[in-house]
């Protein structure tokens, strides 16, 4: 069987080097790249995101990524965002870019920054004694399931402030397509650690930085590419 091709999008965000050798380690053939035939043309396309919301919206929006995710969407052909890379196909969240929200006067008190717009809801601070949450901590996996078969229940690690928390499954109509699979985790409140739904899949935590189980859980990914 031929190794299947990935693409880990290029746009500026950082520490991308694990998650390629994560995926190389699990059998993939990965090029770090934003060249829009490789992105449009890969088996699997991964979006990494690390830093403020707005500014990596800022950082993808350069490279035409929104675009290109959207046509590789369309056509059926898998996505996996990862930490900032799945809050980013949400709707909105409330931290803007730290530029024009730390102190500006005239910054709107709830301004929101706009994502990408793959799920409804809005990303927003997590409510909990001590943030950033870091660390490892269970994640609750829905049944029917891909990227957590073999391993519901398992610890992964988290590095983050900000998290989805409704379901975006409750704020569609059914409808002739299947709703999203939402997993769950909590630190201080229920957040969403990771979404499944058809080509479309994102996890909060970094399945790169998370051992064995974050392997499997790419392995786990590559059976749909």
């Amino acid at each position: 069987m031929s190794q299947p091709t990935v693409v880990v999008l290029s746009y500026g965000s950082g520490n991308v080097r694990s998650a390629v050798r994560a995926l190389e380690h699990v059998g993939a053939q990965v090029e770090l790249t934003h060249d829009a035939a490789a992105v449009e043309t890969a088996d699997g396309l991964l979006v990494p995101g690390v830093g403020a919301f707005a500014s990596v919206m800022d950082q993808l929006r350069a490279v035409d990524a929104p675009r290109l995710i959207d046509r590789r969407l369309a056509g059926g052909r898998p996505v996996l965002g990862i930490c900032v890379g799945m809050q980013v196909m949400f709707e909105a969240s409330t931290e803007f870019a730290t530029e024009a929200a730390a102190g500006a006067a005239d910054a709107p008190a709830r301004a929101l920054a706009p994502g990408l717009g793959q799920w409804p809801g809005t990303v927003s601070r997590l409510k909990a004694d001590v943030v950033p949450h870091m660390g490892w901590t269970e994640v609750r996996a829905p049944e029917g399931t891909v990227l957590f078969d073999g391993i519901d229940g398992e610890r992964f690690y988290f590095v983050h402030s900000y998290a989805a928390k409704t379901n975006p499954a409750d704020l569609l109509d059914e409808g002739p397509t299947r709703l999203p699979l939402a997993a769950w985790a909590t630190h201080g409140e229920d957040f969403l650690a990771a979404v499944e739904n058809g080509a479309l899949s994102a996890t909060q935590f970094h399945p790169e930085k998370s051992g064995d189980v974050g392997a499997e859980l790419l392995r786990n990914w590559l059976t749909i590419l």
